[in-house]
């Protein structure tokens, strides 16, 4: 089992001036099975700076990326929600569940939102909704829909590589940051939001972590393989891999593996650049007697500026 310990920052009320307010979009439980990965780009220029000033988002990116921890969760089926009551007026399907590749920008020119919908929910505002999951549409253009209503999952369709729902808002067809509504860099946290109940803002942190008795392939570990929870005394390698989002340059990870003996595995591993994702894999080789047996915890944490913005437990037995 995997605990966790986040150092999670909580945004503000939402903009009491306003009328309209966003329901979370997603069925998913943040810091646990999803996460948000990007968000609005605020960089008038050729560069990139999400609403906080960091590197959370690309050039011209427009909405908010809420990423699932792996595929196998998307298979498993993710319910996207209507964020505010309103009335569809465009949808599409069919599109197939896809990783994105250069070779494929043909094949989706002009449909890079995959299957998806739009909605008006009246003065001016609408939201967005894209690369849900093939065949997973379930409402209709002129369908009024209620704030919560299940519009489809969360699917791979469209220019994507990881299974996300992306969502853009929209007022009278300019784009707004719900996190940051007047529409400029905050570089801090906002006074006001137009979240109904504001999503807590993680500026990077670990995504899974596990332990493994061989190298792991990344591909692998982004499908959903799980951490294995029972070694031999016989095994090769005891060993720990950790998936992050966020990381930037000159971040670190601290990696520290206790048998029944005591240490097995201490390791500082530096962030040499900012990633939108990030895999480390560190391990040990069996011992000339064999790995004792007993139960084995690993602390696997994300350090910026000398503080664990993350951190990561998780325990295997030898048996």
């Amino acid at each position: 089992m995997i605990k966790r310990a986040i150092a999670l920052i909580s945004l503000a009320a939402p903009a009491v001036a306003s009328d309209f307010s966003l329901q979370l979009p997603i069925d998913c439980t943040l810091g646990d099975t999803c996460y948000i990965r990007q968000f609005v780009d605020h960089d008038p220029n050729a560069s990139a700076s999400d609403f906080a000033c960091g590197p959370l988002t690309y050039d011209t990116h427009k909405g908010t990326d809420f990423a699932l921890n792996d595929l196998s969760i998307m298979e498993a089926g993710v319910d996207v929600l209507a964020a505010a009551p309103g009335r569809v007026v465009t949808t599409r399907d069919g599109m197939e569940d896809v990783l994105y590749t250069p070779d494929r920008a043909a094949q989706i020119e002009g449909r890079d939102c995959g299957n998806g919908l739009v909605i008006d929910h009246g003065s001016g505002w609408r939201t967005q909704y894209c690369h849900l999951k093939q065949g997973s549409v379930i409402v209709e253009k002129g369908q009024r829909v209620d704030a919560g209503a299940v519009l489809g999952e969360v699917g791979l369709s469209g220019r994507t590589q990881f299974p996300h729902l992306h969502v853009t808002l929209r007022k009278n067809d300019q784009v707004v940051d719900p996190f940051a509504p007047e529409g400029r860099r905050i570089c801090g946290l906002p006074e006001k939001t137009l979240w109904a109940e504001a999503p807590v803002f993680q500026n990077g942190g670990i995504i899974r972590a596990g332990f493994a008795d061989a190298p792991p392939a990344y591909d692998a570990i982004k499908a959903g393989q799980q951490s294995l929870t029972v070694f031999t005394p016989q095994s090769d390698i005891l060993a720990v891999w950790v998936h992050s989002f966020g990381a930037q340059a000159g971040d670190s990870y601290r990696i520290e593996i206790i048998g029944p003996d005591g240490a097995v595995l201490q390791k500082d591993a530096e962030q040499s650049r900012t990633q939108a994702q990030s895999f480390r894999f560190v391990g040990k080789r069996r011992p000339p007697d064999g790995w004792a047996s007993g139960v084995y915890s690993a602390t696997l944490s994300l350090i910026r500026d000398g503080v664990a913005i993350d951190t990561a437990q998780i325990t295997a037995t030898v048996e």
